[in-house]
């Protein structure tokens, strides 16, 4: 509780802070510091769906976790997470809430409609680089700058299969977006044990990040991203070594093309090699074949990741991103940070943590902890791998410090973007890819009940108090 207490105090400071600068000197470019939007209480079509999903998950959710055949939790996990994202966007209203928000004039949808840039894509491939820098002519907006090319071609061949339209890109982001909770479950499940997975399950569907998962692309950058560690966490615990290794390599190559930032997903891919089981580096001449098909296919064509990546730099100090203060939001992003995970997982995080130097300091003597999990536990008569959760429940045991060492790895990735300085604001969008893998350290807690009421109360007081830009 102490953490969650100091993490509060980090948030206050970073408001009344951020509010001191904004209206001194107006270098933050925002107007509810440390997030990106502004405040503004409202009510909306979704609130009455929110607070009666909010109130089904914190009853049932834990109990239905812990008994759910697991391959009736996954989808149900997805469903409900589905359910409440959309609930949340809908309490701004259906235009504004979905169907507006990839039609802005930052956003993806403005280089396809009314004037579709894409139309010839090799060609726009092979010129995408000349229009980065902000006095190129016909400069790409700033989202379609900020990010490879791969990201916009998802919603122009979304348009040329006949899903046009600011609508159908947000259903698309909010539903493959709620898939990443999904694939953050199956990895935990092989790399840390299926207990702990489902302690995580009701956490990962009532995150406050569920908040700028509808309808932002970055929902949908997270999905891909969390698909290839789980495939790669299925490749190195012996599932479909070949398969799964192969499929994991292809989406980390989309990933790449994505978001440039989300390469610091090595460091999770890392981990979870770390914690397969022997011969954890068997599949990697799979992953490494798979990785190299998307990039293969983009530099064909013309486009040249370095560079787009190097005039990006440029373009991100021509803009805002020369102004911000690194000096303010290097700690007020780790602000933001508390609000998309909540207090169940800064508080869940502070375990992981203290297990994570536990096992660092104890290596050498004792290696046993990161040996390779037993299968589940089967209940008599089961037909699929149901587990009971026993003793406190709160994760202890030689499963522990497996969890730990894949959510501190998001934790570190997650800093190493903060270090960088291209990630001054809007991170509440940006970082979701990783804050998404901190979600199951509240797999540690006790009393799931109460810390998902925080959970949910705080994602309802931010999506009804501020209008927030994404």
């Amino acid at each position: 509780m102490a953490v969650a207490v100091a993490a509060a105090l980090l948030v206050a400071t970073a408001a009344v802070v951020g509010y001191a600068i904004e209206h001194s000197d107006g270098t933050l470019f925002v107007s509810a510091a440390p997030l990106y939007g502004r405040w503004g209480p409202h009510v909306g079509p979704g609130t009455a769906a929110a607070i009666a999903l909010a109130a089904a998950v914190v009853t049932y959710g834990p109990s239905l976790a812990a008994r759910l055949p697991w391959r009736w939790l996954l989808p149900a996990t997805w469903g409900t997470g589905t359910a409440w994202t959309f609930s949340l966007a809908l309490i701004d209203g259906w235009q504004r809430g979905v169907a507006g928000r990839l039609t802005a004039r930052y956003e993806y949808l403005q280089v396809i409609s009314p004037v579709n840039r894409f139309h010839d894509i090799p060609a726009t491939l092979r010129d995408f680089t000349h229009h980065i820098l902000i006095h190129s002519p016909g400069h790409w907006p700033a989202h379609i700058a900020g990010h490879p090319p791969a990201a916009t071609l998802t919603f122009v061949y979304l348009d040329r299969i006949g899903l046009g339209g600011g609508a159908w890109a947000g259903v698309w982001c909010v539903t493959v977006g709620a898939t990443a909770a999904t694939a953050v479950l199956v990895s935990v499940r092989v790399l840390a044990g299926e207990a702990l997975a489902r302690r995580a399950a009701p956490f990962l569907v009532l995150a406050p990040a569920a908040v700028w998962m509808g309808t932002s692309a970055d929902g949908y950058f997270a999905a891909v991203a969390a698909w290839a560690v789980a495939l790669l966490s299925l490749a190195v615990t012996g599932h479909r070594p070949r398969t799964a290794g192969l499929a994991s390599g292809l989406l980390f190559g989309l990933t790449a093309y994505l978001s440039y930032g989300l390469t610091l997903f090595a460091v999770i891919a890392g981990a979870a090699v770390l914690l397969g089981s022997r011969p954890r580096l068997r599949p990697l001449p799979f992953v490494l074949a798979g990785l190299t098909v998307v990039p293969l296919v983009f530099t064909l064509l013309g486009f040249n990741w370095w560079e787009a990546y190097r005039l990006l730099v440029t373009r991100y100090y021509e803009g805002a991103g020369g102004v911000r203060p690194y000096g303010y939001w290097v700690w007020a992003n780790l602000a933001c940070t508390v609000l998309i995970a909540g207090p169940a997982t800064v508080a869940g995080l502070r375990r992981a943590g203290v297990t994570t130097v536990r096992l660092a300091a104890t290596a050498p003597r004792t290696p046993a902890p990161l040996t390779p999990l037993p299968a589940p536990a089967r209940r008599p008569g089961s037909t699929d791998a149901t587990v009971t959760v026993t003793g406190t429940g709160t994760g202890t045991g030689s499963a522990a410090p497996r969890l730990a060492v894949l959510v501190v790895a998001a934790l570190i990735a997650l800093l190493a973007a903060d270090l960088s300085g291209m990630s001054k604001a809007e991170t509440e969008r940006i970082w979701l890819p990783f804050v998404l893998w901190m979600l199951p350290a509240a797999a540690f807690l006790p009393r799931p009940r109460a810390w998902l009421i925080a959970q949910a109360t705080l994602a309802l007081l931010l999506n009804h108090l501020l209008m927030t830009g994404w």
